[in-house]
């Protein structure tokens, strides 16, 4: 049973998209079957669709574990070469769709959305009519639940994009990588599992690694500032943020599996148990007190930091970067204008004890 937090009986369940650092779900959803905690809506984008339709489904966290430590990279991404000789720049993506299609008709259930014995949430967009897209809504049932998790999957220029009831939808993480507030709706609170969207790593020689890489950090840093705003401006339900530090692990390695795996397991624990009876009060936890500093001598005084954050920041009269409010209770939500710093001036510090390295300060990406 859950031994820290007391959830309340209605909670949504939402994980996000992020490549394979989504195998990381399967380590949180371990946590939360030990401790006993069933949520009622499970909702998920991407990779994250993937693992909520195949837990909705009934499939044990241990088929889950073991699937995704057999998975190999020609088992998901082979080139379509046809279609990139023939048709050149009409190809519709740089990988073919069936590979992907088959992993998604192993793992997830057949039938409909009426079919599910509890309710799902895909997140995708219409590409056609620029709108988010969630499966599993009132009105967006009547569709193959593999379909929808298929082009939730479909990251636009990789994948094909998916064509189900008369929509042409692709990867939902094009607008909301941790889909949170669409899952929202009648809940009494919402546990968000964001395995890279609002923390992302360094990344080394970015320029030289080709146009898909550049792409894809692109991506990444457009999926970051989405979701930064969704938490900076949340109204809904409490909601636990639950990050695993699987940020600085490539988007598409297979060589950290069981480490991602791990790491989801200990982010949820940690979550759970920092998050205490207060989380019921509202807003994003869990929180903690932090000490906010600034280096008057590497501050050039740009002022991104006080435009930014305005109620946090301002400007001395020397020109330079001066804190508002310090120490400051702060979510895993909080001081993303940190980072925006060009000469890395601003610093914070825990008043809980040394803040690890992935949650505040930026890792290198691993190769």
């Amino acid at each position: 049973m859950n031994d820290g937090l007391v959830l309340p009986p209605k909670v949504a369940l939402v994980l996000g998209g992020g490549g394979l650092k989504g195998f990381a779900h399967i380590g949180v959803l371990r946590a939360f079957e030990e401790r006993g905690i069933r949520p009622t809506v499970v909702a998920g984008t991407s990779i994250g669709s993937l693992i909520a339709a195949a837990y909705v489904g009934g499939m044990p966290i241990a088929e889950m574990e073991r699937r995704a430590l057999l998975l190999q990279k020609s088992d998901l991404f082979r080139i379509d070469h046809i279609s990139m000789v023939t048709k050149r720049m009409l190809a519709p993506s740089l990988y073919l769709a069936k590979p992907l299609q088959k992993l998604v008709r192993d793992i997830v259930p057949e039938g409909t959305f009426h079919d599910l014995p509890r309710p799902l949430l895909v997140n995708s967009v219409d590409l056609e009519s620029a709108a988010q897209v969630v499966w599993g809504l009132p009105g967006l049932q009547d569709v193959k639940v593999w379909e929808a998790v298929y082009a939730s999957c479909a990251l636009p220029g990789f994948f094909p994009p998916g064509v189900l009831g008369g929509r042409t939808c692709a990867d939902g993480g094009i607008s909301d990588n941790v889909p949170a507030l669409a899952a929202s709706h009648g809940m009494d609170a919402v546990i968000a599992v964001d395995v890279g969207s609002t923390n992302i790593a360094r990344a080394r020689r970015i320029r030289d690694k080709g146009f898909a890489a550049i792409y894809m950090r692109s991506a990444q840093i457009m999926m970051k500032k989405l979701q930064w705003l969704q938490l900076d401006t949340w109204r809904g339900p409490p909601l636990l943020l639950v990050r695993p530090a699987v940020w600085q692990f490539n988007m598409f390695s297979f060589a950290h599996v069981r480490r991602m795996i791990e790491l989801g397991y200990e982010a949820a624990q940690d979550a759970l148990d920092r998050a205490g009876a207060s989380m019921m009060l509202g807003g994003v936890w869990p929180r903690r007190m932090v000490e906010v500093r600034v280096d008057r001598a590497a501050c050039t005084g740009c002022t991104l930091c006080a435009t930014l954050a305005p109620r946090m920041m301002t400007m001395d009269q020397e020109g330079k970067a001066e804190v508002l409010v310090s120490p400051v209770e702060w979510s895993r939500a909080d001081g993303d204008f940190v980072h925006q710093c060009p000469t890395d001036a601003i610093h914070v510090e825990s008043m809980e004890g040394a803040i690890r390295r992935e949650t505040l300060e930026m890792p290198i990406l691993e190769e």
